[in-house]
């Protein structure tokens, strides 16, 4: 299913359906009750984590770029605290592993679905001086919740891998997380959740790898450690991870954020131990999407690796230093958030949380 997702997105084929007409009725009870728990609690408005991390390790090299998109969860919603959000702890993590001070970049939008991929990139990529080093994208929970059609989901999300690739930018890509750990979603919608997340997670895989990038699977995070915990992991609104279900999330994603910069070791051996193998992309991107913290990364048409790297315990959470080219704006109840000097014809207005 995952291949045939795949290729309607890349042969502009149409909506492949990923639950049976014939279940609509059967879950619309189910949808109406989960709606009315889900998102209960009170989610603030995610922290601006944007700025320079690593500041002690300032020498003659330039800091690392570093770009963020996605939806809420990118962007950090359910936290308070910037240092808190995926990007400041990915930020952070990446100083310490490549001793050099990283600039952060969020462009990341709650609510958010693959569709809005083309604006985040265009604002990355719209100073040519600043274009990322590496990008990390975390998209997927909406399209699923807003049942927008796979294969254009996929699609526009390969087409932003291909965009940031052409600029030079290395690429990982979180994939969709398994909506059947919400923890108010019963039987039958959480194994229609699950099996349309984790069919999403294999085809966001599958166009990634064939444009470049490496992906990491977050379906099985958000899963047993999710499902087990949800006290601790998921936020005060039930949906949105808490400050140690980011850093859960984080953690996977890191060994892959550095391996892409040359900054983690590589190996040649595969690690059967570690379960890692060399697989065609399909069966790769299928094993993935229900392991915690899988990476696959492409090798020779159509083989993929996939890894599963040992996870780096995170720094300590750090707040943002304003980038040199930007200056600290006083926010609403005494914060500081940085906000970028326009230049010349941009849109000097600060960007929405």
């Amino acid at each position: 299913m995952a291949r045939r997702i795949a290729a309607g997105a890349a042969y502009g084929g149409g909506s492949i359906g990923l639950l049976g007409a014939a279940a609509a009725g059967v879950l619309l009870a189910e949808v109406q009750l989960a709606k009315r728990q889900v998102g209960g609690g009170i989610a603030p408005v995610p922290p601006s984590a944007d700025g320079r991390y690593g500041v002690a390790f300032a020498g003659p090299a330039e800091p690392l770029r570093f770009g963020l998109l996605g939806d809420s969860t990118a962007a950090g919603q359910g936290v308070r605290r910037a240092g808190q959000t995926p990007g400041a702890l990915l930020a952070s993590g990446l100083a310490a592993v490549s001793e050099r001070p990283v600039d952060l970049r969020n462009v990341a939008q709650p609510g958010a679905r693959s569709d809005d991929l083309e604006r985040q990139v265009s604002l990355l990529l719209a100073d040519p001086a600043r274009t990322p080093d590496v990008c990390v994208i975390m998209i997927g929970a909406n399209d699923v919740t807003h049942r927008m059609p796979a294969t254009q989901s996929v699609r526009c999300l390969t087409t932003a891998v291909r965009r940031l690739r052409t600029a030079g930018a290395e690429v990982v890509v979180g994939t969709c997380p398994d909506l059947g750990t919400i923890e108010p979603v019963y039987q039958p919608l959480r194994w229609l959740a699950r099996r349309a997340s984790r069919q999403l997670a294999a085809a966001q895989t599958i166009g990634s790898v064939e444009q470049g990038g490496r992906t990491v699977s977050l379906g099985d995070l958000l899963g047993p450690e999710f499902e087990a915990n949800p006290r601790e992991l998921f936020g005060p609104d039930n949906y949105h991870p808490s400050a140690e279900g980011y850093a859960t999330a984080s953690m996977a994603v890191l060994p892959t954020l550095c391996a892409a910069l040359g900054l983690w070791p590589e190996s040649d051996h595969l690690d059967g131990a570690r379960r890692e193998d060399m697989l065609p992309v399909a069966k790769a991107a299928s094993q993935a999407a229900v392991e915690a913290g899988t990476e696959v990364t492409g090798a020779r048409a159509p083989w993929a690796l996939l890894k599963h790297r040992r996870r780096r315990r995170l720094p300590t959470a750090t707040e943002p230093h304003p980038h040199p080219h930007e200056e600290p704006q006083e926010a609403e109840g005494g914060s500081t958030r940085v906000e970028p000097r326009p230049g010349p014809g941009k849109d000097a207005s600060p960007r929405h949380a």
